[in-house]
């Protein structure tokens, strides 16, 4: 059997108020901070992790918070994150919650086939809830405002925007081993949306890419996605995916160890920043899974910086 992705792992944006981030992802969507850490590269900034009540691969949406303007919307971007619930009582559930809080929200509709629910958070970064058929398995925040049955179940589909897919469908298929499954309309009127999925397929391991040509090209700023990130089960498969870019003469960035999981990023012809991540060790390496978030993580390379980045990052309360 040919290497295989099994899903998204998780997706990466910006926000430039990181105490109304928090908020807005922990009381509005009820989601559970899992990791409260700082950027690797840049530690003068937070970086929050909200995920399901475990902490499960393919259900962390993460930011980098910094002092940025907002997005320019446009193509070569990832324009559109899927966060999965598992009904249509859940979707009706969320629409009319937005509603009572004032959030930026569309119509409830059928996209690709699936029940959907299109809405922004306060800096504009997009989302669509998807009814994902309840097939999907379920680990809900026991201290979540959300009831159990509606909340958020994980990631996916994803996404992007292009405006020639045909350099960005030769990595897909040739180099990520995806399978084209099928096309749809934009639903903002805009072009063709792609649909490629990986390993067992379905919404948690789908990459939708929109054909665009029209649009400008997007600058990122707060409300931007700024990478996505993909499944291996273990760090032999990452050593496996290594030799396959390095076998298509992929520029990529190596290994990275980033202590909850390891990493491997590289651009897809478009310039859309990929990133191929373990599912393992996972968030509770270094804390426990019930007091998960509740303090400041740092990886043990940076643990001998903690006084200088603790005195260097602002309250989020």
């Amino acid at each position: 059997m040919s290497l295989q992705l099994t899903g998204i792992h998780h997706l990466t944006a910006i926000t430039a108020n990181a105490p109304e981030n928090l908020r807005f992802y922990t009381q509005t969507l009820g989601m559970r901070l899992v990791k409260k850490t700082v950027n690797q590269d840049d530690t003068t900034a937070y970086h929050l992790f909200y995920a399901d009540g475990e902490a499960t691969p393919g259900t962390d949406l993460t930011f980098f918070d910094w002092p940025v303007n907002r997005e320019t919307r446009g193509t070569h971007s990832v324009s559109r994150t899927g966060l999965r619930v598992g009904s249509p009582e859940s979707i009706a559930w969320w629409r009319a919650r937005f509603g009572e809080l004032n959030v930026t929200a569309g119509d409830v509709v059928e996209i690709d086939g699936r029940l959907s629910l299109d809405f922004e958070d306060g800096e504009g970064q997009r989302f669509r809830l998807i009814d994902d058929g309840g097939l999907a398995p379920s680990h809900p925040w026991d201290r979540s405002p959300v009831p159990a049955e509606h909340q958020i179940k994980g990631l996916g589909p994803i996404t992007m925007s292009v405006p020639d897919i045909t350099n960005t469908q030769l990595v897909l298929e040739q180099v990520m081993n995806m399978t084209r499954q099928r096309q749809y309309p934009s639903p903002d009127g805009n072009g063709e949306v792609h649909v490629f999925s990986m390993g067992e397929g379905g919404p948690a391991a789908e990459l939708h890419v929109a054909v665009q040509p029209g649009l400008p090209a997007a600058r990122q700023g707060a409300g931007a996605v700024h990478h996505v990130a993909f499944r291996a089960p273990d760090e032999a498969a990452l050593h496996a995916w290594t030799e396959r870019l390095q076998s298509f003469r992929l520029p990529s960035s190596g290994e990275v160890e980033r202590f909850y999981f390891r990493s491997l990023y590289f651009r897809e012809p478009n310039g859309i920043l990929f990133e191929i991540a373990t599912d393992g060790p996972g968030f509770a390496v270094d804390e426990p899974l019930e007091t998960l978030g509740e303090g400041l993580s740092l990886p043990p390379f940076l643990e001998h910086k903690r006084v200088q980045i603790e005195a260097r990052l602002k309250p989020l309360v």
